[in-house]
């Protein structure tokens, strides 16, 4: 129920037509004309900033309980839930776009699908992206929220962690080209297993107009059993060819952590050489889907070299640093046993001494120590100077890592302080000068802050 109070009725109708030029829910990002939606967190109640969000301005707040201020802060929204009405007043406006709209979800490299599919399609379109890890059930709706005329594309990262979530979010976002990067071993705590990580990410195609494409990654032996999506057109990509790819990769020249050269073949038969310049093989299979989708986007070959070569990875996800004494990986933002091997992986193209600093790793279920073992022992048996292992759960891949060692220093560390402290005390004990660092463990491990320390 809408309040406007000290208006007449029959102005009502002029109020509820207002524009509006945002829709935040950080009271520090409000910014006039624009609407602030108050939610209650297990921290911190919105309501308490409401004062300070008219002050700056704004045009309507959207409140679970009335305002103590109502009367001096006149306009407001009163719902039973702040978060349900945000997605609602998502699904309004995303129905009301006619741009299309890119839905990208998987197990691993979600991000950096996205980072390479817009920077791909930003050579010819004004491309509205995902920002940080807005790809939640909040962070979705706040996306769909900040497309503005100009843009003609907007490229919308999707996760989850249970069943239901992706209907949700589809049911907002409406995706006219669907992208799934892998299915992988996340969140199965509540998924269970690979198949219900299958079953929960293909919730991504139950909004998608009749007409909409689906690009797959032919690869992945889970997506590669999808052969009918109520008749959508589907495409699958690939890093090489196979019954199912239509877009792929052959003749590839890794360039070590510089990125890799390769023949792209499209959906139309022709071939051209791309540059990919982030590095790992991964990347190349990122570089490919970001090349099916622009070509069903019209983009011509050209276009999607220029494109390709403007990719650039963000801060946590494979990104490269180079300091006075040592390069980073950092790739700290969030890791799982896949991803966690392509980042061993990658630290193995160094031509320098190597550095794996690894984490905890979070909602594995009932296999996690297993699976921490298992990426101790996959370490051990790489070429990798130094394996560190961090955090109660890997304690297990310490002790895998130490029994298939066969040339690597292996060390643990039971907390994160006590990684920092001895990292500030004497850094060379752990990461020599000229080496390489892998940083990698879950979100919740923090390990920004070994990235901050040795920067």
């Amino acid at each position: 129920m809408i309040y406007d109070e000290g208006r007449e009725k029959d102005s009502l109708r002029t109020f509820l037509e207002m524009q509006v030029d945002s829709v935040v829910l950080d009271s520090r990002q409000v910014t006039e004309g624009g609407v602030f939606v108050a939610t209650v967190g297990e921290r911190v109640d919105g309501h308490t900033f409401i004062t300070s969000a008219f002050e700056k301005g704004i045009a309507l707040a959207i409140v679970q309980r009335k305002p103590e201020e109502a009367e001096t802060w006149k306009r407001y929204l009163l719902v039973e839930n702040t978060p349900e009405a945000l997605k609602k007043i998502a699904e309004c406006y995303r129905k009301n776009l006619n741009i299309p709209v890119i839905g990208i979800t998987g197990s691993v490299g979600k991000t950096s699908t996205k980072e390479f599919i817009a920077g791909v399609l930003s050579v010819k379109y004004n491309v509205l992206k995902t920002q940080g890890n807005y790809n939640n059930e909040i962070g979705v709706p706040l996306t769909l929220l900040r497309i503005r005329p100009e843009h003609e594309v907007a490229v919308v990262e999707m996760g989850i962690s249970d069943f239901g979530e992706m209907h949700r979010l589809s049911k907002m976002a409406r995706p006219d080209i669907a992208v799934i990067t892998n299915i992988g071993q996340c969140h199965l705590e509540n998924l269970i297993d690979r198949d219900g990580v299958l079953k929960a990410k293909t919730e991504l195609f139950d909004f998608m107009s009749e007409k909409g494409r689906i690009c797959l990654n032919g690869e992945d032996d889970k997506l590669a059993t999808i052969s009918d999506v109520s008749g959508r057109e589907l495409f699958f990509f690939g890093r090489n060819r196979t019954e199912k790819t239509s877009v792929y990769t052959t003749e590839v020249t890794e360039k070590g952590l510089w990125g890799s050269d390769a023949l792209l073949h499209n959906i139309g038969g022709d071939r051209y050489e791309i540059e990919v310049p982030l590095p790992g093989s991964h990347m190349v299979l990122n570089a490919a889907a970001a090349a099916c989708v622009a070509e069903l986007l019209g983009l011509t070959p050209a276009q999607i070299q220029a494109g390709m070569k403007k990719v650039e990875t963000i801060g946590g996800r494979n990104h490269l640093i180079r300091t006075e004494k040592r390069t980073l990986i950092d790739d700290c933002y969030n890791a799982n046993p896949v991803s966690m091997k392509a980042g061993i992986d990658l630290l193995c193209m160094a031509d320098t001494p190597k550095v794996a600093i690894l984490g905890d790793m979070f909602e594995l279920g009932e296999g996690s120590e297993k699976m921490h073992g298992e990426i101790g022992a996959y370490a051990a048996n790489k070429e990798i100077d130094r394996i560190v292992c961090v955090g109660v759960h890997s304690r297990s891949m310490h002790e895998e890592a130490l029994k298939y060692n066969k040339k690597s220093s292996v060390m643990y560390f039971s907390t994160l302080e006590e990684l920092l402290s001895r990292l500030r005390e004497a850094p060379e004990e752990i990461v020599p000068d000229g080496s390489t660092v892998l940083i990698k463990a879950s979100h919740g491990m923090h390990f920004d802050r070994v990235v901050e320390v040795l920067k």
